[in-house]
Parts: structure tokens; sequence; C-alpha cells
């Protein structure tokens, strides 16, 4: 017997409330980071319904992705390529009409080389990640737009690195008079107005988790993953449930098999901690995670094959899901492959 399909529903309506939330809540343009097919909702679906509340620059981090979301939006939005473009790459983004964020000297000549024109600038202030060091970041130049860096710790309101890095990009950007910058991400949006530079590039928080990893009242649940209970059966003391005898039966439960595993976003960490929502209420994952099901104590509930099961969604936060996953919610979201069907509503 085949699973039934999870689905990962989008409240496409939730997403424009978060969007106008960091906008008022920073008094700042938001320029939205689509990268990883939004977040796996969906970056056309998304970008279409954020450009109809106003947004008209986007982020990405491939080149590919910002080719695909230039054939889906048109010509208007403004893309930038986080990761700067290399090699071949660079032919992508200039035929494609996208703006590379220039990491590093071999990118900036690469581009200057192959004609110039409209980018951005990535200036390191702390990550280690991608962008020049702040001793090293070039002179003013012809098609600079755009100048920023990234928060390593913006999860952390009360790190000092926030504020340290919020005065190194100060003054760093001062070096480039009348050019656009952004510094804010999702959690530098709840850091305070000064925080905010001139434009603010938030992700997850647009998706429906919060700025610190947990529940926020100001950010609304967008994604919903659900499954089907595919069969319930009793199981007696002395038995065991799923690969590895992940679950030793102590005393009789009853077991609803569901039709979500590893390909469905679901990861394997989910046990034993993880819990689903499920006929008005949280209940355990037992046993191991498959690869296409997950196995359910449903004990005293009236649940038969059919029933809907939230993975996470409005009663069960992603935040929350995550945590009990050992993880985050941007690798529950990106980990939903194209097999659970998108349905988009609001």
């Amino acid at each position: 017997m085949s699973s039934l399909p999870a689905t990962l529903t989008v409240d496409l309506g939730a997403l424009a409330r978060n969007y106008h939330t960091l906008e008022a809540l920073t008094g700042r343009p938001v320029n939205p980071v689509v990268k990883a097919d939004g977040y796996g909702l969906g970056a056309i679906a998304v970008a279409k319904r954020l450009m109809a509340e106003g947004a008209r620059t986007f982020f990405v981090a491939r080149a590919a992705e910002g080719v695909i979301l230039r054939d889906a939006l048109g010509a208007e939005p403004t893309i930038y390529v986080l990761d700067g473009g290399h090699g071949e790459n660079v032919g992508l983004i200039r035929a494609a009409n996208l703006r590379p964020v220039l990491n590093q000297p071999v990118q900036f000549e690469n581009w200057l080389s192959s004609g110039g024109g409209a980018c951005g600038l990535q200036i390191d202030t702390a990550m280690n990640r991608l962008g020049y060091r702040v001793e090293n970041a070039p002179e003013p130049f012809a098609g600079l737009e755009l100048v920023m860096t990234h928060l390593a710790c913006a999860d952390e309101p009360s790190n000092p690195l926030n504020r340290q890095q919020r005065d190194t990009f100060d003054a760093v950007s001062q070096k480039y008079p009348g050019v656009t910058r952004s510094f804010a991400n999702s959690g530098g949006c709840f850091l305070g107005e000064d925080f905010g530079f001139d434009v603010v590039r938030p992700g997850i928080c647009l998706y429906g988790g919060g700025p610190e990893g947990k529940p926020h009242e100001k950010i609304a649940p967008v994604a919903t993953l659900t499954a089907q209970v595919m069969q319930v059966r009793d199981v007696p003391v002395g038995e065991t449930v799923g690969y590895s005898q992940g679950f030793k039966v102590e005393t009789p439960v009853t077991v609803a098999t569901c039709g979500a595993g590893y390909a469905d976003g679901v990861l394997r960490s989910y046990s034993p901690k993880g819990q689903v929502w499920i006929n008005g209420g949280l209940r355990p994952i037992i046993g191991r995670v498959s690869m296409d099901v997950l196995a359910v104590d449903v004990t005293g509930l009236d649940v038969k094959a059919g029933d809907s099961v939230e993975i996470f969604g409005a009663n069960r936060n992603i935040d929350e899901a995550a945590t009990a996953a050992g993880t985050i919610s941007y690798e529950l979201l990106t980990s939903i492959t194209p097999r659970v069907p998108r349905l988009y509503v609001g």
C-alpha cells in the first residue's frame, strides 16, 4: 500500500500580513529573501504575492534561482544574487538582468571585465562567511547600488556582537555615500530602529518562523504540513514499533501509521521527542520515523484511516516542532521535497 499524500498548505494571506508587520515594525522597505525556493514554500507563488503587496526587490542565493524568478516575475523587480556569481554564472546573471552581490576581489574583477553595471557589495562585519573584510573594502565604483552585511547573532538580542556589527557597518558604509544600505535580516528587524538602515531583508519571519527560533506573537504561521492516517492498530505489551525496535510497548497502545516521512520533510530526529496535532490534541511520535511513514500514539482517541495529522502549522508551531527535532524552522521547511504538493490559500 502506498502512503497517502502529505500536503503543504501555504497561507499567502498570512505571508502578506507578516510582510506588512515587518514593514510597520521597522519603518523601512522590506526586500524579501526568497532563496531555496522561497524557503521551501514555492518562490514564484511567494514572490508574486509579495509583489502584489508592494515588494520590488528580492534576494536569492544562486544565479539559477534568479533566472527562474525573472522568468516568472518579468522585468520589473530588482533581483540580487547573494553568492555573487562564479565563472559562467556571470553570463546567466547578466542575461537575466540580475544583480550580483560581490563578495570577493575575483567576483569584482569578473563583473567589471564582463561589462559591469548595477550590483551589490557585501562587507563581512563578523560572520566570516561571505563578503570583503572591512579593511579590504573596495573604493566606490560605478554601478554600486547596494552595500550589505549579515548579522551573526540576530536571534540572540542581548548578544553584544549585534551592536558591534551595527556600528562597524555604519562606519564602513559611509564610504559609499548615496548607496542603499541593507543590514537587518529577520531577527535584525526586531533589534531596534537604528538597526534598520535603508532597507531590511527578512527571510524566515515572512514564512512564519520567529525571530529568536521560537514563536512570536507578531509573526503569523504561514506553512501547514499535514499527512493522513493510513492505518490504526492496537499493539500489545511486549511488542515493538518501528525499525530497530525503536519503541517497546510497556502498556497497551493504539498506533496510527501516518503517511509522512523523510521525503515529506519529517526528519529522523523527530523521534523520540516529536509530536503531531491530531483530533484536537498533541500526541507523541513513537518509534523511528521511516522514509515514508511515521507512527503516532493515539491511545484513547477516536482515530481512523483518512484522518488528518498536522505535523506543524497553526496548532503545532513550526519553531516548537523544530526544537523537538533538534533543529531550526529553516531546515524543516527546506527539507520538504517536491513530491509534497503545495496548496496555496488566502
